[in-house]
């Protein structure tokens, strides 16, 4: 049976499997090349300059009480101050909080008071998420905030009278170096939410090691090295950019492109001039790129891999229009790194996810009900079991019972149903959770509903992904409301201006349908599959109703 045999790690000892040992390592082998790359604004920041900043913010943040293990959350856009603050958290030996710019209200407030952060690196355009929500953010000590200096001074002004402690985020740039902490591969580096099934988003704990893994398996994967320039085009608040691309490029000494946000039209021009080797899409982002008129320049670039996740149908068109040597695809999670790759440069059987690496991971497709393993060409869940310490998840944090539940007889459950074929090929089905995934973002139809329900002209709902109009698997959202009683008409364009109040934009359901009721088990479970039956045909769709 074949299985990736390909993964070597860059640093041999795992003590050395943290943020600021690599960065450190890289500063003295590599100090005068570039390593951060922002075309936008034409800056750039060698090894050298990201170790020296990463100690000042590092130092900064500790002399002004943030102590190891403190969370530190970061809510800010594509930016170099991003990247400084992830790395001089990890060099104090605090731990990095992203979230998602497009979170406000209920989604924003339970992930900030999930993680009890002392302290907020975050742009000037988002203080005012933080004083309409005071309540949740009852931990945090201090904010510092990015911007031009007219938008500091707004955004501290307006935080300031909420009752935070606020200061530019350039004075943290600004400090004197002073003695920092050890941080160990076993310490906490991150914690990444995650979208919830049944319940709400939940905080992936990473620890260094596990942050370093995810990132060693991607310099792997694409054959990355210092000759390298590796573009990406994602939020750094979504591990794809961050420690997909950009901690990749740290560890093979390469050059890291960093665009504020993807564009399918502009992407070849961005991919010539910078020159670059690597790129990766996730979901719909390789479909968009696709749809972009043909030109008799596309094979005038300099890419050699494409990291995409997943990989469409018409690759090998696409490595032909492009001139790629290679896609690189896996299988993984936030919370087990990758435990299923493809060996560069192999093929693969159509629809192949990759192969088990099987001297780091052990993984069953079993049964979800009895977790019995399935036979071979049967679809089973995938659990996985990592053969290192700390090189997958430490559970969720502040969420115990959900840490239980999903590690169950000492593996941790996906809840995503493979396949495996008789020569060890990999196949993803469906997602046995219910999760929906829609331009790149991972949805929550818990969050989603919660956030429906509070309409006061609806009783009950249900949200479920139906299948969306590209080739990569992603879904719309779509919700299925009763309403209450006394409301016998349903407002449908009150309803989405209602939603875009609450939700994240990419939240907001595109199809609505009203039902007298909801189709449940004894149990009083919404029997969820029997909403997917019934399509998108009769239902209110946002996009043609605007039209």
């Amino acid at each position: 049976m074949k299985t990736y045999s390909d993964f070597i790690p860059t640093y041999p000892e795992r003590s050395d499997w943290t943020t600021p040992a690599v960065l450190e390592h890289r500063a003295s082998t590599h100090g005068d090349a570039v390593w951060l790359d922002v075309p936008s604004t034409g800056a750039t920041y060698t090894f050298s300059d990201a170790w020296q900043i990463a100690q000042r913010v590092a130092s900064g943040l500790l002399a002004r009480g943030h102590q190891q293990g403190d969370r530190l959350v970061i809510m800010m856009p594509n930016c170099e101050e991003y990247l400084f603050a992830w790395l001089g958290s990890a060099t104090a030996g605090l731990v990095e909080v992203p979230i998602n710019t497009a979170y406000h209200g209920t989604f924003f407030e339970h992930q900030v008071s999930t993680v009890e952060p002392t302290g907020v690196v975050l742009a000037a355009e988002f203080a005012d998420r933080f004083v309409d929500s005071r309540d949740a953010c009852a931990d945090v000590q201090r904010l510092y905030v990015t911007g031009t200096s007219d938008e500091v001074a707004d955004a501290s002004r307006i935080l300031r009278d909420a009752g935070y402690e606020v200061e530019p985020f350039a004075t943290l740039v600004s400090s004197s170096v002073n003695e920092l902490p050890t941080v160990s591969s076993r310490d906490l580096a991150s914690v990444f939410f995650t979208s919830g099934t049944t319940g709400l988003s939940k905080g992936v704990m990473m620890p260094h090691a596990h942050m370093f893994m995810f990132a060693d398996e991607t310099v792997s994967l694409t054959k990355l090295t210092d000759a390298d320039s590796y573009l990406s085009m994602g939020p750094l608040f979504h591990g794809n950019s961050q420690f997909l691309a950009a901690y990749p490029a740290l560890i093979a000494g390469a050059r890291y492109v960093m665009r504020e946000r993807f564009s399918a039209s502009r992407w070849l021009t961005w991919v010539q001039e910078s020159h670059a080797t690597v790129t990766n899409f996730v979901g719909v982002m390789m479909d968009f790129v696709w749809s972009q008129p043909a030109s008799p320049i596309d094979r005038e670039n300099d890419l050699r891999c494409i990291f995409a996740a997943p990989t469409a149908m018409y690759a090998e068109e696409f490595k032909q229009r492009f001139g790629v040597e290679a896609f690189v695809e896996v299988f993984g999670l936030t919370e087990t790194a990758m435990p299923i790759m493809t060996p560069y440069g192999m093929e693969r059987p159509h629809g192949a996810a990759g192969l088990l690496v099987d001297d780091w991971f052990d993984i069953r497709l079993v049964d979800s009900d009895t977790d019995e393993e399935v036979a071979v060409g049967q679809v089973g869940e995938l659990i996985v079991r990592s053969k290192r310490p700390f090189t997958t998840c430490a559970g969720y944090f502040n969420m115990a019972e959900k840490t239980v539940e999903v590690t169950r007889n000492g593996w941790f459950h996906t809840g995503d149903g493979l396949r495996r074929d008789e020569d060890g090929w990999y196949y993803f089905v469906d997602r046995l959770k219910d999760a929906i995934r829609r331009r790149g973002e991972n949805i929550s139809s818990f969050e989603v509903e919660q956030a429906v329900l509070e309409h006061p002209a609806i009783e009950e709902c249900a949200v479920v992904g139906v299948a969306a109009d590209q080739d990569a698997g992603e879904d719309e959202v779509m919700a299925f409301v009763v309403l209450v009683e006394t409301e016998t008409e349903f407002d449908v364009a009150s309803f989405w201006e209602f939603a875009d109040r609450r939700l994240p934009y990419f939240a907001v359901p595109r199809y609505v349908q009203q039902l007298s009721d909801l189709p449940k088990t004894p149990s009083e479970k919404v029997r969820k599959t029997e909403l997917r039956a019934l399509g998108t045909g009769d239902a209110f769709d946002r996009v043609r109703f605007a039209t």
